[in-house]
């Protein structure tokens, strides 16, 4: 038999977001055409000391610019669109994207002064996008966000269907439930592979209808009669703003808004027709006062402890506008995302110092689908292949587990690595070799300017301080004209270790006395002269290293 041509299969690159929740990004190749889906974020671990944000890595796309046809985007969450401002500067091709989510990225760019700088298209359900060798199409599905999208990427190879986040929602609060029906036509079709999220495959069971949180907020507002509510949740979750607005006009509160990201989603959503919000609802936060606290609600952002997100600043009472109340009524309606639930409780704790009441129990529902909707979707796709994305490595386990508990065979189930290079056709599949993947990291304007190296120093100085060595030497006879004088920060309080100081210059000056007995002129070995000898007597009376740094000039 023929065997097809080495190029003529379909690669799956995965750019980033395995092995860890966020910065979500997929090549998909077919011969000269490249097609990529999402092109998220992820917020900085604790390590990466004052770094705002982490994006991907995208050289492979650099390095293939003619080929990359455009970006498909499946929600307008921020591990998905996050980094559009900063890869489209070096990728700029057109995006695809669904009206609400387009709406979100149009208000990211023109934060970055680049909306006429990029092609957009708002795609509807069910429409095909043909690009190079690729037809897309976007499905509907629920998730956590509004006009969240599945997409089914037909190629010559076969037909790939990657989920996106999703949930199945029989009921949602807005717009239809997911297209179940369409995923059960593409699987009548044949599909060569499923990437399906993976974020609850370790849950059993199904994920619970987001009107079901509706229904909790009438119970607590129907309880807590005499109080001020506020409720810190993720400004994305458009359904549960409106549910809290129902909920407000049905109590007869009026509603305040807190939080830059809240505002702007609220703003957003409402333009484009996905919020209702009645008349003489919303009011602005500084108009909240001139109402009694049982007639507000406030909504607020702030869910997961972050420092400076509006309900931390309300905790610990650095906020302008808004002071925490004993008797306020305070509510968490959403889970601690892996990773910040020290932050949150440290956020719940604050809280209940000041005498307020905190919920943060049953009053959230998760986006994503558990085992059985997972089970669902294959067997609704039936497809050859699976490859398990959105997740931590175990999250893709769990969900390695659930597809071979359906019959799968454990060989046509792939777990990769972001930078792996998955060939596949009808034939077969296997990972044929990488490409470079990495974090890129954000702080302040500078785009990769921080690595590794300076992460390294701020670790350095953060634990062990610095010592600067500052001295004059004459020009040509390299004679010592003043100094060395020491300063230090975070090293030890000097006042307290004068004793200490006075032996380091003694070590100074009998280092600056040995370099010049033997002549030493050259600034790099008088440096690192200071550098050891300071070292070493810092080390054996502290037991520390400090960064030293010498600092010459010359007269």
């Amino acid at each position: 038999m023929l065997k097809k041509k080495q190029n003529s299969k379909l690669k799956i690159i995965p750019l980033g977001g395995l092995e860890q929740i966020g910065m979500n990004i997929t090549a998909f190749e077919y011969e000269d055409s490249i097609i990529v889906v999402d092109c998220g974020l992820s917020f900085p671990e604790d390590d990466m000391l004052g770094i705002d944000l982490v994006i991907p890595d995208v050289t492979y796309l650099k390095e293939n610019l003619d080929r990359v046809k455009g970006f498909f985007i499946t929600h307008g969450h921020e591990d998905h669109i996050g980094a559009i401002p900063y890869v489209l500067r070096d990728v700029n091709v057109p995006i695809y994207a669904t009206k609400l989510t387009m709406g979100i990225i149009e208000h990211k760019l023109r934060e970055h002064n680049m909306l006429t700088k990029v092609k957009r298209k708002v795609v509807k359900y069910g429409q095909h996008i043909n690009l190079g060798c690729f037809r897309v199409e976007f499905i509907k599905t629920n998730h956590s966000i509004q006009d969240a999208a599945a997409l089914a990427i037909y190629s010559p190879a076969g037909i790939v269907v990657h989920t996106g986040d999703f949930k199945v929602d029989y009921t949602p609060v807005f717009g239809d439930a997911i297209d179940l029906q369409r995923f059960g036509e593409i699987g009548k079709k044949g599909v060569l592979a499923l990437m399906c999220d993976s974020t609850n495959a370790e849950r059993p069971g199904f994920t619970m209808s987001e009107k079901s949180v509706g229904a909790t907020f009438d119970e607590i507002f129907s309880e807590h009669k005499n109080t001020r509510i506020i409720i810190a949740t993720f400004a994305s979750n458009v359904d549960r703003v409106q549910q809290i607005i129902n909920s407000a006009e049905k109590f007869g509160r009026k509603v305040g808004v807190e939080g830059r990201s809240m505002v702007n989603i609220i703003s957003t959503a409402s333009e484009l027709g996905y919020l209702k919000i009645p008349d003489n609802t919303l009011v602005e936060t500084d108009q909240l006062k001139n109402y009694p606290d049982e007639k507000t609600v406030l909504i607020t952002t702030g869910s997961q402890g972050e420092s400076m997100a509006a309900l931390s600043r309300m905790a610990n009472g650095t906020h302008k506008k808004i002071t925490i109340k004993p008797k306020d009524t305070i509510i968490f309606s959403s889970n601690p995302i892996p990773g910040n639930e020290k932050a949150v409780s440290h956020v719940i704790n604050e809280l209940f110092q000041k005498g307020a009441d905190v919920i943060f129990q049953d009053v959230h529902v998760s986006g994503h689908a558990c085992q059985e909707e997972i089970k669902l979707i294959y067997s609704l796709v039936k497809p050859k292949y699976s490859i398990p994305v959105h997740g931590e490595y175990k999250h893709l386990m769990a969900q390695a587990k659930v597809v071979e508990d359906l019959g799968m065979d454990k060989d046509n189930i792939f777990i990769l690595s972001s930078g792996d290079v998955l060939e596949l056709d009808e034939e077969g599949a296997e990972v044929t070799g990488r490409v470079q993947t990495g974090d890129v990291m954000v702080d302040g304007l500078g785009v990769g300017d921080v690595g590794n190296i300076v992460l390294r120093d701020r670790q350095h100085l953060a634990e062990d301080g610095i010592i600067i060595v500052v001295m004059t030497l004459e020009n040509g006879s390299g004679r010592v004209l003043a100094g060395p004088d020491i300063v230090s920060r975070g090293f030890v309080y000097v006042r307290g270790s004068e004793s200490l100081m006075d032996e380091a210059k003694a070590v100074l000056d009998e280092t600056m006395d040995y370099c010049m007995d033997k002549n030493i002129t050259d600034w790099g070995k008088i440096k690192s002269e200071i550098k050891d000898s300071l070292g070493d007597f810092v080390w054996k009376e502290t037991k520390r290293r400090p960064m030293i740094m010498p600092i010459i000039m010359e007269v």
